[in-house]
């Protein structure tokens, strides 16, 4: 898949996994179902394209692959360290039949933890410019990114 623009992004992956929630996941206990599926924040990072998948069961950082991204012929279950201004993070490979290769790295799952879209999608928006500020934490902990204790001097 050739990604043009975080519309046809969003478009694309929420069709996706709004079909394997009804498909695969609907009977499982894992499902929070007071949330849906939201694709957040794709612009493009480097070679490839970066945002935030929402689903009832996780939330993960994605990569999508640019045409020149040299992870997108790798095999799904691969993982790959990709750098941000915050640090290094490990992603894991894997590939659906309409969206092609793509990169993973968990934020929450299960996702039972938020009350409402909008406090998964607020966590989703801190996680992501957490990610990208420019002051780097000499310790990189998933855990500070996700508490915003980006920049506070409190690793």
């Amino acid at each position: 898949m050739i990604w043009q623009n975080n519309e046809q992004i969003r478009h694309t992956l929420e069709t996706t996994f709004n079909e394997i929630l009804d498909k695969r996941m609907r009977d499982l206990p894992v499902v929070n179902f007071a949330l849906s599926v939201q694709a957040f924040g794709f612009n493009r990072f480097g070679e490839d394209w970066l945002g935030v998948l929402i689903t009832p069961w996780f939330m993960n950082l994605m990569l999508l692959p640019g045409p020149d991204s040299a992870w997108q012929e790798q095999a799904p279950g691969i993982k790959i360290d990709k750098h941000f201004p915050y640090g290094t993070f490990e992603f894991t490979l894997g590939t659906e039949t309409q969206i092609d290769t793509y990169a993973l790295c968990s934020l929450f799952s299960p996702m039972f933890q938020f009350e409402n879209q909008a406090a998964a999608l607020a966590t989703a928006e801190s996680a992501l410019q957490g990610l990208l500020a420019e002051t780097a934490p000499r310790t990189v902990s998933r855990r500070d990114l996700l508490r915003g204790a980006i920049g506070k001097g409190n690793r």
